[in-house]
Parts: structure tokens; sequence; C-alpha cells
């Protein structure tokens, strides 16, 4: 069944912190994130059965603290990281950790009754990423295209490369850098560039984004002023090494070509209140999902700066003569940048968006009320790029 109509999922707590199961390629499958003061917070495992267009879910227990931020290995389905908060001395503590899930709940092709109420399992913790010395942990990130066993995670105003030994039992500080200057630097996001032999990684405190090189931990670029406000996210494209998505308070999203940040390449300026999440979609990089305060997902057509900015290139012999006059008209324009649909499922802010990693034209959206919608790229669109 294919249909373009939403699929909604409701948690019975709030929650901001979504993932894909990153390698996880034929499942359709995301973790959320809780946050309840009252009660044991909640790894959600949620599984879209598209052909039936229903949600399926397992539900993990992550006793420590309420979940500020997720993450999974790309290298095992069955590991991820978290950023929780705990309370200690009356003092409120950011730390985070990397834990697995039990075993049979790893792969996606489970069949669970929806009510599966039975008693909820809980999460084996792998180890701590021990931040005693640096500060609360905003975010982890592991690197893309690697084994797994190789995180950065940012904490005040350091950014720490852990390397996890062997199954992960233990994380080792491999390389540490601290912001420099004046007054309370904090970083709030960082994205690991999947280009460059995996040796980049892009940051944001306060409106500056910087990249890193993760050989030698020094600085490579620096955009200040990035945002007007506070930058709260950004991401890589896929395809086009150079070129970085941010966003942030002053409700804009701006595309950045790292080798020259004297100004952003594109901006968009479609939301009317903090934008919290941008992400590219792995395979087709002209589309781009957004979230935000103001409740809406919107999904933007970046073509102009996409790695196919004028369509697909297509072999005459491939074209039959009905379709010859088509190739024609798309073949030398730029095709242009547009939103493609502005999705209002929500009635919170919506504090996470993100792609599927086993399906390009899928992506969920979470807001703070603990509402969970998946969408589809619509179809008109998604043949337009396909043919």
């Amino acid at each position: 069944m294919e249909d373009d109509a939403p699929v909604i999922y409701g948690l019975e707590f709030q929650a901001r912190a979504l993932t894909p199961q990153t390698a996880e390629t034929d499942a359709i499958r995301f973790l959320v994130g809780t946050q309840s003061l009252k009660y044991d917070n909640q790894i959600h495992i949620i599984d879209f059965d598209d052909e039936n267009n229903i949600i399926n879910k397992n539900v993990l227990l992550h006793q420590v603290g309420e979940i500020w931020h997720i993450s999974a290995s790309p290298a095992d389905r069955g590991v991820l990281a978290t950023c929780y908060n705990r309370t200690s001395d009356s003092k409120v503590l950011t730390c985070a950790a990397v834990w697995r899930m039990p075993k049979e709940l790893e792969s996606g092709s489970h069949e669970s009754p929806d009510d599966s109420s039975s008693t909820a399992q809980t999460l084996e913790l792998l180890c701590h990423l021990d931040n005693t010395a640096h500060g609360n942990m905003a975010c982890v990130v592991w690197e893309p295209m690697g084994d797994g066993k190789k995180i950065i995670s940012l904490a005040d105003n350091h950014i720490l490369l852990w390397d996890l030994q062997e199954s992960s039992s233990q994380a080792v500080l491999a390389s540490s850098a601290s912001l420099e200057g004046k007054g309370q630097l904090k970083f709030t996001s960082g994205r690991w560039s999947p280009h460059h032999n995996c040796t980049q990684v892009a940051t944001a405190n306060d409106t500056t984004l910087r990249g890193w090189d993760t050989r030698s931990m020094s600085q490579i670029y620096c955009i200040e002023n990035a945002h007007g406000q506070l930058v709260r996210d950004l991401d890589f494209n896929p395809n086009k090494q150079y070129y970085l998505a941010s966003c942030g308070d002053d409700c804009k999203v701006k595309f950045w070509d790292t080798r020259n940040v004297t100004e952003p390449v594109k901006t968009l300026e479609e939301h009317s209140h903090w934008v919290w999440n941008v992400r590219y979609n792995h395979s087709h990089d002209q589309l781009v999902l957004t979230g935000s305060s103001d409740s809406r997902v919107i999904l933007s057509n970046m073509v102009s700066i996409s790695s196919e900015p004028f369509g697909h290139l297509v072999d005459d012999d491939d074209i039959s003569d009905q379709e010859d006059h088509r190739s024609e008209e798309k073949s030398k324009e730029p095709l242009q940048d547009n939103v493609i649909a502005t999705y209002e499922e929500h009635e919170d802010s919506v504090y996470a968006v993100d792609w599927s990693s086993a399906d390009p034209w899928l992506f969920a959206s979470l807001s703070y009320d603990g509402r969970l919608v998946i969408n589809r790229v619509p179809r008109a669109l998604k043949y337009h790029i396909l043919l």
C-alpha cells in the first residue's frame, strides 16, 4: 500500500530525541527517547510496516534519566548512545553512555502485537563516556562510515574523540580540544562529515559554526555569526563534500560551502519560530527536511545546490519517443528551489526530524508532546526525481 497519508504514533511521555537505526538498512526503524521527570524513561523502538501502513513498537527502559539526545551505531544494529540528565547533589548533570539492546530486538523483523504490555526490557550499559572533567554532554556522534568504534562527544566547551574498545565495554579518550575565548562557550550540536575519509567534524556553539580535523583536533574553518541567534543543528550534504546546512533560533536554514564561508550559498526563511533540526536526504540531496517550534515540518527541494542541479542526466537510448520532449525540457535549465510540502500534523514544538536509513522516501518527525509522525515524500515528486 503506497499512500501519502501520515501515520501517527503517540508516546505517553514527552520526547525530543529521535534517530533512525542507522545500521538497519532493510527494516524501517526509528528509536525515540522520552523525557519524564516522574517515571523511568524509555526508548521506543518504532518499526514501520509500510505494506500495511502500521507501526509496531517495543519499549526498553532507560532508567538513568531524561533523554536529551540519542544516536545509533552505524555498524551494529544493537548499539546506541544517549545523552541524559541525572541529578547528583541537587545539581543536574548531562551524561552520556553507550548501550546495547536485547539481542532479540536488534533486527526489525519481529512481529509485535500492539498490546505488547509484557514487561519492558532494560538496556544493557556498555560504557559511560566519562565527562566528570568536561561538563555537560550536548550530543554524541558516531564516525559515519566506521566500524562503530569511534565517537565524538561535545561537553560544554570540549570536543572529545573516544575510542570504543573491543565489545564497546570501555571508552578511551583518544584526543580532545576546547573552545577558547570569553564568556560561557558551549557546544549545542555537531555532525561528523561522511567525506574526507571521515576526518572532519562540524560543530555549533552560540552563533558560530566550526570545522575540526579529527586527526589533529585543530580547527579548519570558522563561520562567525552564521546565524543571528543560537545555532541548533547542522548536517552535511551526503554527496557534495563541502556543503553544510545549519539552522537556528533566527528561524532560518542556511547552506554553506565550507571553502568560502563569508556568505551562505542559500538561505531558507520558511519557518516562523526556532528551527531545531535540519536533515539532508541520504540518497537525493536536493531533499531537505526541517522541524521547528512553529509545530511544522517543511520538506524543501534545494535542487540548485544539489548534486543534480539539472535533473538526472539520461541516456538518449533509454528514452522512448513520447518521453523525448520531456527530457529535452529538463536538459539544460536548472530546476527551481521550492518548498515541496509543509506538514502540520504536530501541535507542539517539533524537536527532531530524520530520514529512514532503509527507505529514502520516508521520514519521521517528533514533537515534544510525544507525537511521532511518519510521512512520505509526495509520490508525484518521487517519480519526478526518479524518472
